[in-house]
Order: C-alpha cells, then structure tokens, then sequence
C-alpha cells in the first residue's frame, strides 16, 4: 500500500494548473502548424499564425493563454493500491487556489448558481477513477465557459442511423459558428446514460491529437472543415482541428450522444504520484 499525502497532492495540482494555463499543450501546438501550413486562405493562415504567437509568447513571457483561465476540472485516476492521508477534496481545492494566485489567474468560480455574486478560485469539478495499481495519476483541464456553453446532449432512438448522429454534430458546430473561438477541438461521447456521455465528451478532449482516428472521426472532421467557419469564423478550412469520440456500453432502449467544445487553447497538464 503506497501512501501520498494530501500536501503533496495540494503542491501537484497548483503547479499543474499553472503549466496547463501558460503552456499550451505540445499536441495542439503541432496541430495548430500543420493547420497553418496546409491552410489555403491568406487570412485563415494569418490568423493561425497569431494564434501559435500567442501560445509562445504565453509560455515565453509565463502570462496566461487565454484571460479567461476557465473552470477548473481535476481528472484523478486512483491506483486502488494508493492510500491518501488527509482531505482529498480539500488538496483538489487548495491545490487550484494556490496556483491561480500564484499565476494571477482570473478567479471565475461563482458559489451559488442562480444568486451569482462574488467570484472565488474553487470549489472545482473533480471526477475520480479507480483504476489497478500504485499510482496516482491527475490532470487538470481549464475549462473556458465560451466552448463550454456549447455543449449539448441528445438521446437518440436506439435505431438512429449513422448519418443522424453525424447531422447532430455537424449542425451543432454550424450552430456555434465563430462563437466559441475555431478551430476547435470536438470531444464526442457515445453511449452509457446521458451523465456518462456527457464526462466521455469531456475526457474525450484529454486525447492526444494528431493521431490515427476511427472512420467516423475523420469523416467527421473532414465534414466540418467544408463549413467554412475557419480560424476565429473568419472563413477558411480550418474549422475544427480534431474530433475525438470516446464510446461506451449502452441500453437496448437508448443511445446517448453528447458534444463538448474546446476553443483552440486547449489546455491540460497531467502528473503521476
């Protein structure tokens, strides 16, 4: 039985919120330059272009990416060998609010709702696994509200065809237009009920990109870049830079599908205790 301290985990996770708010992560950036350099419009590629400055100069100067730094969610994968001493939940918190301060990070997190009020660093989203071994394995995802606004669940018939699903997807993203700040990245989660879908949607966006996709996700993608939403929705054929689906068993009776948005400052950090 391996044992890690709730400090240790506190000190993890505020030096994971800093890196993934100023550093982007090295598989968007690759993408964010292929895209740039297979980019036919002038102006999309100009666009791109300021986009991957933005990235270094975030990282070179050590300033946030984006001025919206997000709502914190933490991914813990708990080895089932792995004891914590002290309040797990309270290092999750404690670790956001230590780096956001230390960064001066925007503080977006708002207590109550439907009151709204004052602004505070946490509490967070946290989800949690349980998976083999010794180790403690986190990862923290900004989560920019003008992406994620535009997530949306439908349950489909169990008898939905293929081209169904991807209308849904590909309307979704006609919907969101320029407003979520393309290219984006599309995490795409299939089957379980619709909270399931929902976190797979999510998870879904930790991938890495760049690599081999399913049919469905590239023909997806190949759909979407015919929008010609383009960089920021200013036209061009980069509209969305990957879509990544994440499936799981389902009722006979159903078939969730949920969609979740990241702008092009797709930002997360992972460490292993």
């Amino acid at each position: 039985m391996k044992t890690i301290s709730a400090d240790k985990i506190k000190k993890t996770i505020a030096q994971l919120c800093v890196k993934a708010n100023l550093e982007l992560r090295p598989d968007v950036l690759a993408i964010l330059k292929k895209a740039r350099n297979t980019e036919t419009s002038k102006r999309a590629k100009k666009l791109l272009g300021a986009i991957i400055e933005n990235a270094n100069v975030a990282r070179a100067e050590q300033l946030a990416i984006c001025q919206d730094t997000g709502m914190p969610v933490v991914f813990l994968a708990i080895g089932q060998d792995v004891r914590i001493s002290g309040s797990l939940q309270q290092a999750v918190n404690k670790g956001v609010e230590l780096g956001y301060k230390k960064a001066c990070l925007r503080n977006s997190i708002i207590k109550d709702p439907l009151a709204r009020g004052k602004s505070f660093y946490s509490p967070v989203v946290v989800h949690v696994d349980i998976v083999p071994g010794s180790k403690l394995r986190i990862t923290v995802l900004p989560k920019g509200f003008g992406c994620e606004n535009k997530s949306l669940l439908k349950m489909f018939s169990p008898t939905a065809k293929i081209e169904e699903l991807k209308g849904f997807i590909i309307d979704a993203v006609k919907s969101a237009g320029p407003d979520a700040c393309p290219p984006y990245v599309l995490g795409v989660g299939i089957g379980g009920t619709a909270d399931l879908a929902s976190l797979l949607a999510k998870k879904a966006l930790l991938r890495r990109l760049g690599a081999r996709g399913s049919k469905l996700e590239t023909d997806l993608l190949k759909a979407i870049n015919k929008l010609d939403i383009g960089p920021m929705g200013l036209g061009g054929k980069t509209t969305a830079l990957a879509v990544n689906i994440e499936t799981h068993p389902t009722h006979i009776a159903g078939l969730p599908v949920a969609l979740n948005f990241s702008c092009h400052a797709l930002r997360s950090a992972t460490a292993a205790l």
